[in-house]
Parts: C-alpha cells; sequence; structure tokens
C-alpha cells in the first residue's frame, strides 16, 4: 500500500485495521483492554490515544507496535523513537509511573511551545538559534526522570532541606 493510500489519522487507521481484521469495535476494546466509548471515540478522531494504549492496540490487532506508532507520529520515519514511546515501552515502569512520565513530559513540550509562540523564539523543526544551543541529551534526561522516580517510589528520597 502507498503512503497516499494511507488513512490520514490514527483513528482511521485504527477503524481500517479493525475492519479489514473483521471484528467488531466491541471485540477490539475487548482485547485491547479499553472501553468500547473510549475506542469508538478514537477512531472518530474525539480522542488522541496514549503510546501505552496503542500497544495494546497493535498487539490486539496483530500489528507491530512500531507501525502503530509511526502512523500516531510517535516514531520519525526512520523509525527512531521518541520518548513517549520510549516511555510506553519501558518494562521497568509501572504504568502510574508512565502516566506521570508522559503527563510531565507533554506539559513540558505544550509550556515550551507556548512560550515559543509567545516570544517568537522558533519551535522545534524551525531553524535558528536553538539549534545552535547545547541541549542535554533526551535520553539521558529521561534516565534522570525516571531514577528520581523510583527512588521516590521506594522510599530513598532523602528528607527535604532543613529551612534556616
Amino acid at each position: 500500500m502507498a503512503t497516499g493510500d494511507l488513512p490520514q489519522d490514527i483513528g482511521s487507521f485504527i477503524r481500517d485495521l479493525r475492519q479489514t481484521a473483521k471484528i467488531s469495535l466491541r471485540q477490539l476494546a475487548d482485547r485491547a483492554g479499553v472501553s468500547n466509548p473510549y475506542l469508538s471515540q478514537i477512531e472518530r478522531g474525539l480522542r488522541k490515544p496514549s503510546a501505552e494504549v496503542l500497544q495494546q492496540l497493535a498487539s490486539a490487532l496483530r500489528v507491530s507496535t512500531p507501525a502503530m506508532y509511526l502512523r500516531a507520529g510517535l516514531l520519525d520515519g526512520e523509525g527512531q523513537q521518541g520518548v513517549l514511546a520510549a516511555i510506553a515501552v519501558d518494562p521497568d515502569l509501572t504504568i502510574a509511573q508512565k502516566q506521570s512520565l508522559t503527563q510531565i513530559y507533554e506539559t513540558f513540550r505544550n509550556e515550551n511551545a507556548r512560550h515559543a509562540r509567545e516570544s517568537g523564539e522558533p519551535t522545534a523543526g524551525e531553524p535558528g538559534e536553538a539549534d545552535e544551543l547545547d541541549v542535554p541529551d533526551e535520553d539521558e534526561a529521561l534516565r534522570a526522570v525516571i531514577q528520581d522516580v523510583s527512588v521516590v517510589e521506594d522510599g530513598g528520597a532523602p528528607p527535604p532541606p532543613a529551612k534556616s
């Protein structure tokens, strides 16, 4: 199938896969462990599924998770994982940790994009001075956040500093 033949959004893509597999919306929802109304909203483009839900849907539809992530825009064309995809497939994270990290990451990205729009700075993907900045490695930063979360959940976090 040529790229031009692909559906325009992830919901249409999931619907096409489901219809090709000849399974009902309810059957797919049951197999993927999501609610029937939620899956219906995804297919109609009213909801954007998380990387974790995409992984569950890919498994239920028997397609590769990277293919699903690529279609949803979580992977680039070369197959490089984005932060959200990395969080979703990390076996060492609990579901709650994955949800928290995803929310934090999306909040930071939205805030940075809002700030860039207000100040007229180039955003990701636009040429400009931002390309020349020394930005920490994304994977290194993610590992640091995951380490911080695991330390807190294990109860090994140091006590807050005393106020003087």
